[in-house]
């Protein structure tokens, strides 16, 4: 890794491993740790010589809470609410099931948390319907020793008007998935190309395995 403010050599010799086989979007997930905001470029063996580039900003910078923020309390609709979302879930052939309660509800539960937001109808990305796939599986392994709740981007079925999940959490970005502990503590954020093999080892950080 290199720190693009002066060319040096910042991280050597980092490795990841192969993820995204069941999403159909093979990706390495890196993770490091940078003490110091300004860019830089992540350069691997065989990829492009120049690296792909990221910023790494100040946490005052930054409006969409994070690992170690508390996530905010929020009403996300529910099939017996849908506080004028609709449709309430674009996944198909059928809604999916976490929408049963609140996510305000749902941290009140004293168990760990799934919060996903992201639209597989409309998905930037692409991967808002495998990432929800995904969840659903680790969801139906781990029952009820984790709360699941998920929030559509579009509260309109033409993908014109915001819904209320995004800006409640001023996210710029979808999908983001918040794995909560039971003290509504944010112990990871996975954002944007996500498998359910990183689902899973996110919550088994906090004993749900």
């Amino acid at each position: 890794m290199i720190d693009l403010s002066n060319d040096k050599l910042l991280i050597e010799n980092i490795s990841a491993k192969l993820h995204g086989a069941e999403i159909s979007l093979p990706y390495y997930p890196f993770n490091v740790e940078i003490a110091a905001a300004g860019n830089y470029s992540l350069i691997v063996y065989g990829g492009p010589y120049q690296g792909t580039a990221f910023s790494v900003l100040e946490r005052g910078q930054v409006s969409v809470p994070g690992e170690g923020d508390l996530l905010p309390s929020f009403d996300t609709p529910t099939f017996a609410d849908h506080r004028q979302v609709e449709p309430i879930c674009t996944r198909q052939p059928k809604a999916c099931p976490f929408h049963e309660v609140t996510l305000s509800d749902a941290l009140k539960l004293g168990v760990p948390v799934a919060y996903l937001v992201g639209t597989p109808a409309h998905c930037s990305t692409g991967t808002c319907s495998p990432a929800l796939d995904g969840l659903i599986d680790v969801a139906t392994r781990v029952g009820d020793r984790a709360a699941f709740v998920h929030a559509e981007v579009y509260a309109d079925e033409a993908a014109t008007v915001i819904a209320p999940a995004v800006k409640a959490l001023e996210l710029t970005f979808e999908p983001t998935l918040f794995i909560v502990d039971a003290n509504g503590k944010i112990i990871k954020r996975l954002d944007a190309v996500y498998d359910a093999l990183e689902i899973s080892d996110a919550l088994a950080s906090i004993g749900i395995s």
